[in-house]
């Protein structure tokens, strides 16, 4: 596969550019864009001025979520049967540049080699950033495509809150949005004809095979469950050990046990957050609040493997003396994308060669989308496999070929 750019590599590199220190955490070279921040509003702001270089009507749809329209020449109402992509500007606490921003850069770099090109599109195209993708702040991802699509109920949405105790309407209301705009988008099927996201692969399969450029088979199903261990408070050194009601020792009992049954069943699990009360160095904590991140390759796999680790942990609190209460915070189904979208954009790449094809564990806003419009991915290699983390990277080279790929795949579509 040839790996050569074109003139378009300066525009990407001048925008990645523009955004590389917003949000940017210099003690941990990691970024913190949580949605509503002031990190997330500044980047919201640059979209807009990317979208006002480019003279594309700029919409911030009753979600949140930021549409930039290129219409074509005398092109009547409202933009119908669109070719979109993009991503999302957020990112996970102390997350890596290129996971949802790489979508998003790359979508205006393409429009401009469109315009390089001279084409004229025949359809409209539409770049598009999906408002708080991690759920970092508010503890359910995808919100902005979620409430789109009807996935989530507004009056659920506005009531989460943030480790601050912050709701969701309240960060909208201080941002200056109107939290009872919320709700489903009646139009999306009528406006979207198809979504492409590029996105960083979130893996090493690309790195594994020597190949810069992936499109998605499926996403796995997954979802996140909240563990609330409650115990006794009591004095670290003065509390027999046989006296102690210690929610900690079921937790960390609920870790092994999520490691051992992922494994067995070739699937992934992961307690990443975790809240401690009091969180006193000398105290037995009273209560320890933890989520559990669940995938695996179908719902049978997944739903079975929730209820093990489930039901050991409910035994390991038993045996502790401790309550503990299990919450659903989301379940995201699994998501196969459609083959013969995926062979359309397969052959408008066939001039750079093989295109691998696999399935991801991560989840994408594309995913979300997929049940009311048509989908695909397309992956850009992460050399090392490793996402979420300041250590996430990609060559400048293929971020390039990227913005190449999604801009062959957009003249095919729209001309």
């Amino acid at each position: 596969m040839s790996e050569k750019t074109s003139s378009d590599a300066p525009v990407f590199d001048s925008l990645w550019a523009e955004i590389a220190d917003i949000g940017h955490h210099t003690g941990t070279g990691g970024y913190r864009r949580f949605a509503w921040s002031d990190a997330d509003l500044t980047l919201r702001e640059w979209f807009r001025g990317c979208a006002a270089a480019r003279s594309m009507d700029l919409e911030e749809d009753r979600n949140g979520n930021l549409w930039a329209w290129w219409l074509p020449n005398n092109w009547i109402g409202d933009p119908k049967g669109a070719f979109v992509t993009g991503s999302h500007l957020d990112s996970v606490p102390d997350g890596g540049a290129f996971d949802g921003p790489l979508g998003v850069v790359s979508a205006f770099s393409a429009v401009d080699l469109l315009r390089e090109r001279g084409i004229e599109p025949s359809l409209p195209i539409a770049v598009v950033s999906f408002s708080d993708e991690e759920g970092a702040r508010f503890g359910v991802a995808c919100i902005g495509s979620q409430l789109t699509t009807g996935m989530l109920a507004p009056e659920r949405a506005l009531g989460l809150r943030d480790i601050d105790g912050i709701t969701l309407a309240e960060a909208l209301t201080r941002a200056g949005r109107d939290p009872h705009r919320l709700g489903p988008d009646s139009t999306l099927t009528d406006r979207v004809g198809v979504f492409v996201e590029l996105h960083i692969e979130q893996g090493r399969a690309l790195d594994l095979v020597d190949r810069p450029l992936a499109l998605a088979s499926a996403i796995w199903p997954h979802g996140r469950w909240e563990f609330d261990f409650t115990g006794e408070a009591n004095h670290a050194g003065a509390t027999r050990l046989i006296d102690r009601h210690d929610p900690m020792l079921a937790f960390a009992a609920a870790v092994q046990t999520a490691r051992a049954e992922a494994s067995a069943c070739h699937a992934v699990a992961t307690f990443g957050k975790v809240l401690v009360s009091p969180n006193g160095t000398n105290a037995i904590p009273s209560r320890v609040r933890a989520w559990l991140d669940a995938r695996a390759a179908d719902q049978p796999t997944l739903d079975a493997l929730v209820a093990r680790i489930t039901a050991a942990a409910y035994a390991d609190a038993t045996v502790e003396g401790i309550d503990l209460a299990v919450h659903t915070e989301s379940v995201t189904p699994i998501v196969d994308f459609p083959s013969e979208l995926r062979t359309r954009l397969a052959r408008a790449l066939s001039h750079l060669g093989e295109i691998p094809v696999f399935p991801t564990a991560a989840g994408h806003d594309a995913g979300i989308l997929s049940d009311r419009v048509p989908t695909a991915m397309l992956f850009v290699r992460n050399p090392t496999g490793v996402s979420h983390s300041p250590a996430e990277h990609a060559d400048t080279a293929d971020c390039h070929l990227g913005t190449v790929a999604l801009a062959d795949v957009m003249t095919a579509w729209v001309t």
